[in-house]
């Protein structure tokens, strides 16, 4: 058996345990993370050459979710893991966002990293492991990699920071926020957060940020004793005669390309300098069109961060806090529950607001403890009309799911509760105009979409983001509100800051450079806390708070509780009581397993129907209680049964007429339902005060008739009396 390589260490409290060498032999680099029974294993790979063409790093980030992790086998007809849940998309892009910028600039070659989930203890989930495998199996490979990074998660519980927090702590923290760095600096966070203040959040980041040194300096010392030697290799540059040459030609045309504030007039101008460039080379330089082109775009790059830095001069001429201008409206769709426009420059969300049953919550099937159903959901859309490119749709990307889920976190801490407000909750943000900060757009546009259908949250919520421009060599760094995509682009960083008035609820950072520091994240912070206050006052100049009443289109919804040993008789055999009250009513149930019965209808007469239905079957019959309902069978007398061998034998004692009137049925009384699953019997003579011949001369099957509960005996049986015909059947 081969031997491999162990190392221990403690994070956040708990032992972590790295082993390598004994398994993945062929990969660059491999390892397997354990804390507790949580188990994730990494391998990373890089292709010899880049592929022909390639003029972009292409990294692949993987993380896979193995249902045998928690012991259960997939639900899937083929029972087997299909498409990663959008849970594994989004750790995939956790892992990724720290270690993308450490790879060398020019590095073309593909990398794989994938981690994959062993097994999992529910109390430590495996996401963070799989960013620290990551790390460690990168900077044991050959591959070149200017890490380690470490990551941690850090709650806040009572006042205190907690790192990795376990379940309990995980409920009763005010924040979950995942931090990745190195050892100098921060790379990435996640957040999510119940209105925290920003004193809050830099704090808990720089905690997360001690931890994490620790974890860098574990690693480095497993890279001192088992690490392989990087390769040497070429990376792709624009040679040295090109880039000199075009700069010469270009200086003063991109000079003046970039002088417009107009996008459009400045891309066209761009796109004449770039043709010029072309034109001007294609003889000298046959075939190198990607080296010119790039020796532009990065001419440009210089050009705009200068003009940052130098003069505080943007773009499109704003100052470096100034927002772009901003107009709202909501209700703009008739049919739809709630909806939204939100504008911001360029950017432009529709946003809309649909609500449903608790029935209609999404339930999700992953690494996390068994029944997990989402309430509230948020999802974006981005198609090519939103930049004006003319490509086919195609199934939600990693960023669309990405941004949605960064939505719904920074929209969910203002959500009513279920008890508050028992509905399931869909917004959907569809992206009809794109420059920028379309994720904090779509944030914004939700909020107004929800105020619009009337969902009482707690807080409107507004969303920003923020740019960094840095000049490490000169110490210069400039810090931008709310950035558009060129800035985007050629920025150092994308801070996006959502919240109330009151605090943080979301934040999501991606540096790509090699980290910030507490100042930086200082001043962002606060500089974002005042542009999401101006954007607030624009969004409720508009609508300034939920409204009082839900849309007429809206389902309306009353919830009653019933006994849990009763939910079988609202469902009935094979659903038949709950279909045909759905049925006669057009109302929608949904029945939770604690016994909650919500009860949507569009129709108010309809819904205290089918609630009075479903009472009547729960409630226990009561004697002197008056019911209505049809009659569902007339009660006929047996006599052979009823005398057995004692009426054969009477049968020669009586006359021809005598013995013919005992052999008719004679009619006792009838049937009638007084609930579902519910019927009474009344005898013949309870159907009047006054001697009836026959049951038939006063009700028939069909009848609906009003009568009164005079006995239920031991064993269930309902006696009734008549009190009432109240519709005689055709």
């Amino acid at each position: 058996m081969r031997e491999g390589h162990i190392f221990k260490t403690t994070i956040g409290g708990r032992e972590v345990t790295v082993e390598t060498g004994k398994y993945g032999e062929q990969a660059n680099g491999h390892c397997i993370v354990r804390c507790g029974d949580t188990v994730v294993m990494t391998n990373v790979c890089m292709s010899d050459a880049p592929r022909p063409g390639m003029d972009f790093f292409p990294l692949s980030v993987d993380f896979e979710e193995k249902l045998y992790a928690i012991g259960k086998i997939p639900g899937s007809f083929k029972r087997r893991e299909g498409r990663a849940s959008d849970k594994a998309i989004l750790t995939s892009r956790l892992i990724d966002r720290p270690i993308r910028p450490l790879f060398p600039k020019g590095l073309f070659n593909d990398v794989t990293v994938v981690c994959t989930a062993l097994s999992v203890e529910p109390d430590i989930p495996p996401e963070v492991w799989g960013m620290v495998g990551s790390s460690v199996a990168l900077s044991i490979s050959d591959i070149p990699f200017a890490g380690p990074t470490g990551a941690v998660v850090v709650g806040y519980v009572d006042g205190q920071y907690v790192i990795n927090p376990g379940s309990a702590q995980r409920e009763a923290s005010q924040m979950h926020v995942t931090v990745a760095g190195t050892a100098d600096a921060i790379m990435m966070v996640e957040a999510g957060a119940n209105e925290v203040s920003e004193e809050v959040m830099l704090n808990g980041i720089l905690y997360a940020h001690e931890e994490i040194k620790k974890i860098v300096a574990f690693i480095n010392d497993i890279v001192a004793q088992i690490g392989k030697p990087k390769q040497e290799m070429e990376y792709y540059d624009v040679p040295e005669d090109i880039d000199a040459d075009v700069r010469a030609f270009a200086d003063k045309l991109l000079d003046d390309a970039l002088a417009t504030h107009d996008r459009t007039e400045r891309q066209e101008n761009q796109d004449k300098v770039d043709a010029l460039a072309l034109e001007h080379f294609a003889e000298k330089y046959p075939d190198k069109e990607r080296e010119i082109k790039d020796a532009l775009y990065y001419m440009t790059k210089e050009k705009v961060r200068a003009k940052i830095l130098d003069r505080g001069e943007r773009p499109d001429g704003r100052k470096l806090d100034e927002i772009r201008e901003i107009w709202c409206e909501v209700g703009i769709l008739p049919r739809v529950h709630g909806s939204a426009v939100f504008t911001r420059g360029q950017s432009q969300a529709m946003s809309t607001c649909t609500l449903g049953t608790i029935g209609d919550s999404q339930k999700l099937e992953n690494l996390d403890e068994e029944d997990v159903k989402k309430r509230y959901m948020h999802q974006y859309n981005m198609p090519g009309y939103s930049t004006g490119e003319a490509k086919p749709l195609r199934a939600p990307g990693r960023r669309e799911i990405g941004h949605g889920a960064l939505a719904e976190r920074a929209l969910e801490p203002v959500i009513p509760s279920e008890e508050e407000f028992p509905y399931a909750i869909r917004t959907v943000s569809e992206i009809v105009s794109s420059n920028g900060s379309t994720s904090q757009a779509s944030v914004c546009g939700s909020c107004l979409a929800l105020m619009d259908a009337g969902v009482p949250i707690k807080a409107p919520v507004a969303g920003i983001a923020m740019g960094l421009i840095k000049d490490p060599e000169h110490h210069r760094v400039a810090i931008l509100s709310d950035i558009q995509g060129l800035e985007d682009f050629l920025g150092d960083m994308d801070f996006k800051v959502a919240g109330t008035a009151k605090g943080i609820t979301a934040i999501q950072m991606d540096i790509k450079i090699k980290g910030i520091d507490k100042e930086i994240l200082t001043t962002a912070l606060e500089q974002a806390r005042k542009g999401r206050l101006f954007i607030l006052g624009k969004m409720l100049d508009v609508i300034p708070g939920p409204r009082a009443e839900l849309s007429k289109w809206a389902p309306k919804i009353t919830v009653i509780k019933i006994d849990q040993d009763k939910i079988g008789k609202v469902i009935g055999k094979g659903g038949e009581t709950i279909n045909k009250i759905v049925e006669d009513t057009g109302v929608k149930i949904d029945i939770q397993e604690d016994g909650s019965v919500y009860i949507a209808y569009t129709d108010a007469e309809m819904g205290e129907k089918a609630k009075n239905i479903i009472l009547s079957i729960v409630e226990d019959v009561v004697v002197g209680k008056v019911y209505e309902g049809p009659v569902v069978k007339i009660l006929m007398s047996n006599p052979d049964r009823a005398n057995g061998n004692r009426g054969r034998m009477r049968k020669d004692k009586k006359s021809d007429k005598e013995e013919k009137k005992d052999e008719e049925p004679q009619e006792l009384g009838a049937f009638v339902n007084i609930a579902p699953g519910k019927d009474g019997m009344i005898h013949i003579s309870k159907l009047s005060n006054k001697r009836v011949a026959k049951v038939t001369d006063v009700i028939n099957v069909g009848d609906k008739v009003k009568v009164e509960v005079i006995k239920v005996d031991e064993k269930g049986r309902i006696d009734l009396k008549l009190l009432e015909v109240l519709e005689k059947a055709e």
